[in-house]
């Protein structure tokens, strides 16, 4: 007994003195921190974390979708992409993956992400049978027109935007028009948000496309809806985001993949953060509700990442206990 003990003695001896040295090697790190929301302020949870609680030395490097790609896998970096919208680069990431350049760390740091047509939780709980897109099409009395309460309106994107192409073909695809909707044209991005608010606020039912996580989608509880029809990717490339399709087909939206993504140098050389990058998924609720926030006070997404780790006990789940504690002494 005495000589197990000692080697257990030992054993936690020397991890005592390899702890820090794998905290001293974390070094320079650098990651993306992109122009939206959502992405900013979980770069900013990423680097506090590893800055206070791994002991690195990080560079938040601002940036965009395709131009932070490009230099992670051209220049390898910025090192880290915390909220990658995969589908922008579906081709290059699979090629960079193959060939050693980087990896996927986490395929999903959202509990929900896409793109679709949403409508409000609070009607759906109203309208359990609300679940599908088909479901709400049956019932365009529940969204009144702006414009004719007789019609169904479906709010699409403003002129110029992609989503508006294939919202109008969706529209022509799912013959809508007969279906009792019109589309509801909301002009610009801010007519859209516009839109949205107006319903959220006076509790009014609302249908359209949008995006998510967003600030208004957790702000007012919005609910994205599945499509009762598979994606048939062939025609949507070739028709649905076509703006001259001459005869759309049902299809649902297609899937929106957003990922944690990492030059492999980085992972091999910081395999804990890499471990946390991996454990790392924000809740519908989590992360609607530091959005809503970071809006409500117009903070920075420095601020919101330290508003979130102050006042949520969700990512001490995705750090050792250790960690938690350098990070909580820090704030």
């Amino acid at each position: 007994m005495h000589d197990l003990c000692k080697g257990f003695s030992s054993l936690a001896l020397v991890g005592a003195f390899l702890a820090p040295a794998a905290m001293a090697d974390c070094g320079d790190v650098s990651v993306a921190e992109m122009n939206w929301a959502s992405a900013e302020v979980i770069a900013n949870i990423d680097s506090f974390i590893m800055t206070e609680g791994y002991g690195c030395n990080v560079e938040l490097i601002p940036g965009a979708t395709l131009p932070s790609f490009t230099s992670l896998n051209e220049k390898g970096r910025p090192q880290v992409l915390p909220e990658m919208w995969a589908n922008a680069a579906e081709l290059l990431i699979n090629q960079g993956i193959a060939e050693g350049r980087m990896e996927v760390l986490n395929e999903a740091p959202f509990a929900t992400a896409g793109e679709g047509f949403f409508i409000p939780r609070w009607l759906q709980e109203e309208n359990p049978e609300l679940t599908s897109v088909e479901a709400v099409l049956a019932r365009p009395d529940l969204f009144p027109h702006p414009e004719d309460e007789e019609r169904g309106g479906l709010h699409t994107c403003p002129a110029g935007w992609g989503c508006q192409i294939n919202t109008g073909n969706l529209y022509r695809a799912f013959e809508m028009e007969n279906k009792g909707w019109d589309l509801v044209l909301t002009g610009s991005g801010a007519g859209l948000d516009g839109t949205i608010a107006k319903a959220g606020e006076r509790k009014e039912p609302w249908m359209g496309y949008y995006w998510t996580p967003t600030t208004l989608m957790g702000q007012y509880d919005m609910v994205l809806l599945d499509w009762e029809t598979g994606f048939d990717a062939d025609h949507w490339k070739t028709c649905i985001v076509n703006a001259e399709c001459a005869d759309p087909k049902p299809t649902s939206w297609t899937k929106s993949r957003v990922v944690s993504l990492a030059t492999t140098d980085f992972s091999s050389e910081n395999p804990e953060i890499a471990a946390y990058l991996q454990k790392r998924v924000f809740t519908d609720a989590e992360i609607g509700a530091i959005l809503t926030w970071k809006d409500a006070n117009q903070a920075t997404g420095e601020d919101t990442a330290l508003e979130f780790l102050a006042t949520s006990d969700a990512w001490k789940d995705w750090v050792p206990a250790d960690v938690v504690a350098k990070v909580e002494k820090a704030l």
